[in-house]
C-alpha cells in the first residue's frame, strides 16, 4: 500500500538554523494496517505524516502509494487516495457552512465543482443515518452553522465526513489533542469504526499512549528523525501499558 524509501528531510539546509526532521526513513504499511506513531516533540512523527500528506515535500527519498510514486504530488493531487483529519477541529469543516452543506462537500471532495451543490432528501437522510451513530444529537440539527458547534462535535463530524468520497487512507494528526476527554473518547472510538467498517489503511499521529496502546495493530516509535521501535500485531498485542510508558521515562 504504502511504501517509503530511504525518506530524508531536511529544514533550512545549509543555514545556521537547519534541522534534519527525517533521517533515512524506510517504512511499508500494508493495506489496512491501523499504525500508531508516538514520540516525543521534535522526533519527526509529523513530519512523517506530512509527507506522506503531500503538504510537505521530501529533500530526497520516494513515497510509493499502490505502485505509483506520488513522491512530488501536492496535497491536493493526493485526496483521490488520501483523507486526513487535523488536530485543530476547525481546520476540516467550513465554519460559515451548514452541517449538511459540509456533508455535500466532503462528498464531492475529489470529483469536479459545479455551480450547484445539491442536496436531495435521500442524501439528507443518508447524512442524517450517519451522525445519529455518534450519540450526539446533531442529526435533527443538519442546517445548523458549523461554526456554531463545539469542537468534539466538529472532530466527530469531520471523521464522518472523511468517509463521504471515496479513500483508502486516513491520516489521523493528533485529532484528539485538543479535546476534552469525553469528546476525545467519541473521537477515537468514532475512528476504530470507521478504520474498521471501511477497511482503510490508517495512519495515527498521537502523544496520547492510553490511545497508542489501545487502538491499532502496529505500533512506532520515533526519536530524532528515525524509527526507533517497530511493533507488529503480535508484539502489540504482548506489550504492557507500563512498558508502553517506560518508553518515555
Amino acid at each position: 500500500m504504502i511504501k517509503i524509501s530511504e525518506v530524508y528531510k531536511t529544514y533550512n539546509e545549509g543555514q545556521v538554523s537547519e534541522v534534519k526532521a527525517l533521517n533515512g526513513i524506510n517504512l511499508n504499511i500494508a493495506e489496512g494496517d491501523y499504525t500508531v506513531i508516538v514520540g516525543s516533540n521534535g522526533s519527526g512523527k509529523s513530519t512523517l505524516l506530512n509527507i506522506i500528506a503531500g503538504s510537505v515535500l521530501p529533500t530526497s527519498g520516494t513515497i510509493m502509494l499502490d505502485n505509483e510514486n506520488i513522491t512530488k504530488l501536492p496535497d491536493h493531487q493526493r485526496s483521490k487516495w488520501l483523507a486526513r483529519v487535523f488536530q485543530n477541529p476547525l481546520s476540516g469543516t467550513a465554519s460559515g457552512l451548514s452541517i449538511i452543506d459540509n456533508f455535500r462537500l466532503a462528498a464531492i471532495r475529489t470529483q469536479p465543482k459545479g455551480l450547484k451543490i445539491g442536496i436531495s432528501d435521500h442524501f439528507a437522510q443518508q447524512v442524517k443515518d450517519k451522525i445519529a451513530t455518534l450519540g450526539l444529537g446533531l442529526e435533527d440539527k443538519i442546517n445548523q452553522q458549523m461554526g456554531t458547534l463545539s469542537g468534539g462535535q466538529r472532530q466527530a463530524l469531520t471523521l464522518l465526513m472523511s468517509v463521504m468520497d471515496s479513500c483508502k487512507v486516513i491520516l489521523l494528526d493528533e485529532p484528539t489533542a485538543a479535546l476534552d476527554p469525553r469528546s476525545a473518547n467519541i473521537v477515537m472510538q468514532t475512528a476504530d469504526k470507521i478504520v474498521k467498517e471501511f477497511n482503510l489503511t490508517a495512519i495515527l499521529i498521537t502523544h496520547n499512549l492510553k490511545d497508542a496502546y489501545t487502538y491499532g495493530n502496529r505500533l512506532i516509535q520515533m526519536g530524532e528523525g528515525q524509527l526507533m521501535r517497530d511493533l507488529n500485531t503480535a508484539e502489540k498485542e504482548k506489550l504492557q501499558q507500563n512498558q508502553l510508558f517506560e518508553w518515555f521515562s
